[in-house]
């Protein structure tokens, strides 16, 4: 779990809660349009076509909006990911690697926004989490999963799977400032490495 709430007050009414997804939805679109630094809440409430006194409400400025998609996007990924686990045959805990990055490069791909900010490093090292930086998160949550998933005690696993993700990153890094979808070739080598490295640091 993270520690970070963004909100200032929670949507209790439906009408309040499809309110603040439409802003969200209008950042996402934004920064695809003009980046983050391009986009102010002004922006964000007229495109949401709300009172940008509303979005001041729930949110006390831009970063907390962007934070709060970035929180979406997190859980997003998580669900997907376990909905992989759930829904596919893993007889190896490589499997399950490649199952969570192919689904992190799909959210480059598909998801508004995803491929500007990531999970949150263009704004803030520690945006999901202000005890954590991002890719801590994000490796601490894979950890707990294939510890579930393959009973593999948590703590033989955290360090590689930090390592691994630290590293994938900077790779896939490179393959979408190569192409906008994502350079395949540099896809299959950021697979190939991480696998390699992995496998001589988790059980067979």
């Amino acid at each position: 779990m993270t520690s970070t709430t963004p909100l200032r007050r929670q949507p209790v009414q439906q009408r309040s809660a499809k309110r603040v997804e439409r802003m969200l939805e209008a950042c996402a679109q934004l920064i695809e349009e003009v980046g983050y630094d391009g986009v102010t809440t002004t922006l964000i409430a007229e495109r949401a076509g709300v009172a940008v006194g509303s979005l001041y409400q729930f949110f006390p400025d831009k970063r907390a909006v962007v934070q709060a998609l970035t929180l979406r996007n997190l859980e997003k990924f998580i669900q997907t990911v376990d909905g992989r686990f759930t829904s596919t045959t893993l007889e190896h805990w490589w499997d399950a690697v490649d199952s969570i990055f192919d689904v992190y490069v799909s959210m480059h791909r598909e998801v508004p926004a995803f491929s500007k900010l990531h999970f949150g490093d263009v704004v803030d090292l520690r945006l999901l989490d202000d005890r954590r930086d991002n890719n801590t998160v994000i490796s601490d949550r894979i950890s707990e999963m294939i510890s579930t998933k393959f009973d593999i005690p948590l703590d033989e696993i955290q360090l590689p799977i930090s390592i691994a993700v630290e590293a994938a990153d900077g790779v896939l890094n490179l393959a979408f400032r190569r192409d906008a979808a994502g350079d395949q070739r540099i896809l299959d080598e950021a697979k190939t490495m991480v696998r390699g490295y992995l496998s001589s640091r988790l059980p067979s």
